[in-house]
């Protein structure tokens, strides 16, 4: 574990030196939160860490106790050091580790502009960078785009605890003992707590019944409506292992359909399978969007959102999956990602078919079984 962890430390190593970038600052805190931390030191939340071009790793925690249990990295000093800000924190841990003047310090990219400010007057005498585009922000993205074989194994265990989750919810709903929306979120929030393997879902559960299956992302996320009953039930979910999430949606269509509620199942299903032949690599990953938009397109449909995106510490990173030309991702092997056509409609429903895709070196291959579901 600790191996893959200086690894990843000594990919952006080579950046940073390629880059002539001295220190990188990744922050994960309220307001402020980068799985980053966790990607490059094993620790998973709440802290500050340093990565010197000379290849070291120092970490400031908020709680200590965990860091000494789970970070895998060269120095943890206490936050409570340095008054619990992240300024004086990286002002003096740079000054601990011998920084040369005139240095170029890179902190986060989503640090707002007044502690930006801060920061250029703490670190007088270095450059403080602070960049969206080029950065070392940027190219830290890039790396989590594409998984290595620790990342794809913890994903590819969540994605078979979904799998048996989302069997054991079909039972449950054809049994009768989930007959709400809340039935079926609390669910697959107790069974993910449950689990030995899972830390909990990966984000909040969306379950929306036929009554409010129209909308994309439901608001409130549940309710007490009926799940599962005669119409479109839409569940969206993921379970988490070791900081890496799953993402699926499955459609539940109960009872007689209408004419208009099969048609969207069918419309989707055949933008499915028409997106799943372009996930491979050297595709660029708006061709596989746009095969998509052509499906809905020729039966005068749209899909209202992105047909997918990158899927591991965070339950949507790089890729991006759509039809935009500011979109210039390309599919590369090891990166792992959702396929999810939609269509909804405000009188007949909704229905959304989402699986998780690993991209091989050949084609792909799809890590999840969520499908309609049809009672």
């Amino acid at each position: 574990m600790q191996m893959i962890h200086q690894k990843r430390r000594a990919d952006l190593v080579t950046w940073m030196a390629r880059n002539s970038v001295s220190v990188v600052v990744i922050e994960d805190t309220e307001g402020r939160r980068d799985p980053a931390l966790r990607y490059f030191s094993g620790h998973p939340c709440d802290a500050l860490l340093l990565i010197t071009v000379t290849g070291h790793a120092v970490l400031c925690p908020w709680d200590n106790n965990l860091a000494e249990q789970r970070a895998q990295v060269d120095v943890i000093v206490p936050y409570s050091e340095f008054g619990r800000h992240p300024v004086t924190a990286v002002q003096l841990l740079t000054e601990r580790i011998g920084v040369p003047p005139q240095s170029r310090i890179e902190i986060p990219s989503q640090t707002p502009y007044p502690l930006f400010l801060t920061y250029v007057e703490a670190l007088f005498g270095y450059n403080v960078l602070c960049r969206k585009d080029g950065g070392a922000h940027e190219e830290i993205e890039r790396m989590r785009s594409i998984k290595d074989l620790l990342e794809i194994e913890h994903i590819e265990k969540a994605a078979a605890i979904t799998d048996t989750l989302i069997d054991q919810l079909e039972k449950q709903v054809r049994s009768g003992k989930i007959k709400t929306e809340i039935d079926a979120a609390l669910f697959l929030e107790r069974s993910a707590r449950e689990h030995p393997l899972a830390e909990r879902c990966g984000f909040e559960t969306l379950a929306a019944g036929p009554s409010r299956s129209c909308f994309i992302h439901p608001f409130p996320s549940c309710t007490a409506s009926p799940f599962g009953t005669e119409g479109l039930s839409i569940l969206d979910f993921g379970i988490m292992v070791e900081g890496y999430t799953s993402d699926v949606t499955l459609t539940i269509a109960a009872g007689k359909l209408t004419t208009a509620q099969e048609k969207m199942i069918s419309l989707v299903e055949k933008a499915y399978k028409a997106s799943l032949g372009l996930y491979k690599p050297g595709i660029a990953t708006k061709e596989a969007s746009a095969a998509c938009d052509e499906v809905f397109r020729k039966a005068k449909k749209s899909m209202p959102h992105a047909l997918g995106h990158g899927i591991g510490l965070e339950p949507h990173e790089g890729p991006a999956i759509r039809n935009r030309e500011d979109n210039q991702w390309v599919f590369e092997p090891n990166m792992v990602v959702t396929l999810e056509p939609g269509l909804y409609d405000a009188v007949h429903g909704g229905c959304r078919l989402e699986n998780d895709i690993l991209i091989t070196e050949k084609g792909n291959r799809v890590l999840t079984k969520s499908r309609i579901i049809r009672l």
